[in-house]
């Protein structure tokens, strides 16, 4: 029998663990506020990064509020200076690396876009609020949002190509839904947008202050049973104007976004290099710096990475978010299973030794050494590098994913279908700048940046022609997009 001191000695260190085990706070808060259910992110110390048990408490909450009569809305956010910067993808690299775990890691992603789908089919409002950094599977937890909110805080990206690995959790629908080849640019640099420029490109349906959002909230609970376009009409009173109405926080507008939308639109990586090589000496300044700067960011990423993300993002553009997110999970799957060890090389690299500068010792080092061998690894059926993989489950019926788009600013193929007669409400006749402003600000309900954005859109994608007697009023689509001269 063990003496009485150290029977005593034993009671103290289990009281001591159990104190500690219950002040120790929860990954995921949830609370209720009369209709609304809401979920915060709680692991500040790690910018909310999702590690496997924080999936399963969302998922488990969430399907639940999905099928509950009493949730009519479903607010989302994160503790601290982020909302979610990713997945816990160090954990998942070292489960990756020992064939006696790399099922476990390959079951990570399977949650992990799971949770994804799930969010992507609720036919309640679901709102993200993005204020902080939200990349990776941060995305992964706003792109399905109806209404996704960026504040001044907010830094948006998918910067998997700087860690040898590709973009996943439904990037492959979603940034494809993007103007132009702006998704394709975000997919291949992994560079980041920040706070209204967010919002002026889609990627968020609304801008309002961070400090507004704690009112939004009681605002949005004070409703009983509200409608999808109740919720948008409230996020709207709150918005914010920009300090210089008519002007752009996004560099990526102008002339820099027309050279963009023309050196992305290849399908081989090799050929948006070249053009980015040429544009470097373009007499444009603002053409010339950016086609340099984003030469020397793609130079820095893992050359397989790179081609693996363009395929997938040019197949993404046909597929439902169900479609992408098993293609991703095949290609995470590959990874995983040693398809490429820059996913190892990447982590190791970025996360574990935290090197700020430099590029990693990737495997091939070379575009021109990465084949379409190596690029197939990832998509075949028949590739080795699949054939062991564990069948990827849903955990609950498939549902119908939402638009991404409706509320967020007009997207650049809409305004071109009223340009050219094609839009619903649009007309069968020429159609001047004015016209056009208009007829979106009354389908939008005058919608903060709707003006700044078809002016922009127009002024590079449109020409005018007369209107028979010499004055150059109607416009006219250019199809292909203009490199300025």
């Amino acid at each position: 029998m063990p003496s009485r001191a150290t029977r005593r000695t034993q009671a103290i260190a289990r009281q001591i663990m159990t104190n500690s085990a219950t002040h120790e706070q929860p990954l995921v808060l949830f609370e209720s506020r009369l209709s609304v259910r809401t979920f915060k992110l709680n692991r500040p110390s790690k910018l909310n990064s999702l590690n496997e048990s924080m999936i399963d408490l969302l998922q488990s909450k969430i399907e639940f509020w999905r099928n509950s009569e009493l949730c009519s809305v479903i607010w989302g956010t994160g503790e601290g200076r982020a909302f979610c910067a990713g997945g816990d993808v160090q954990i998942v690299a070292e489960d990756a690396s020992d064939p006696a775990t790399r099922n476990r890691a390959i079951g990570f992603f399977n949650k992990e876009f799971g949770l994804d789908y799930l969010l992507s089919t609720l036919d309640k409002p679901y709102i993200a609020i993005m204020d902080g950094t939200t990349m990776g599977g941060g995305v992964g937890l706003s792109a399905p949002a109806s209404f996704r909110i960026a504040t001044e805080n907010t830094v948006f990206a998918m910067p998997e190509t700087k860690i040898g690995y590709c973009p996943d959790v439904g990037a492959n629908h979603y940034l494809t839904r993007l103007d132009g080849e702006l998704g394709t640019y975000m997919t291949l640099t992994g560079d980041s947008l920040s706070g209204r420029a967010v919002f002026e490109h889609g990627l968020a349906t609304h801008f309002i202050p961070s400090r507004r959002v704690p009112i939004l909230l009681e605002s949005i609970s004070a409703l009983e049973t509200p409608t999808f376009d109740q919720v948008n009409d409230i996020i709207e009173e709150h918005r914010s104007e920009p300090e210089q109405p008519g002007t752009f926080a996004s560099p990526l507008v102008g002339p820099v976004r027309a050279a963009l939308d023309f050196a992305f639109r290849h399908d081989k990586v090799e050929g948006i290099v070249q053009d980015l090589d040429a544009l470097s000496d373009h007499r444009d300044p603002s053409i010339s710096q950016w086609a340099s700067k984003t030469m020397k960011t793609l130079n820095l990423r893992s050359p397989t990475s790179l081609k693996v993300a363009l395929r997938a993002i040019r197949r993404g553009k046909t597929q439902s978010v169900m479609q992408a997110l098993e293609m991703e999970y095949r290609i995470a799957a590959a990874f995983c299973n040693g398809a490429s060890p820059d996913f190892k090389t990447g982590v190791n690299f970025a996360l574990v030794e935290k090197i700020k500068t430099g590029r990693p010792n990737w495997s091939p080092a070379t575009l021109e050494d990465v084949t379409d061998e190596i690029v197939n690894r990832f998509f075949d059926t028949d590739s080795p590098y699949l054939k062991s993989m564990p069948e990827f489950k849903y955990p609950f019926a498939p549902g119908e994913s939402r638009d991404y788009t409706e509320y967020a600013l007009p997207t650049e193929t809409a305004i071109r279908d009223m340009v050219t007669g094609e839009h619903p409400n649009g007309g069968d006749t020429g159609i001047t700048l004015d016209e056009l402003v208009s007829s979106f600000e009354s389908i939008t309900d005058s919608k903060m940046g709707v003006r700044e954005k078809v002016q922009e859109v127009a002024a590079r994608r449109c020409g005018l022609i007369d209107n028979a007697d010499g004055n150059l009023v109607w416009l006219k689509w250019n199809h292909n997009p203009q490199l300025p001269k």
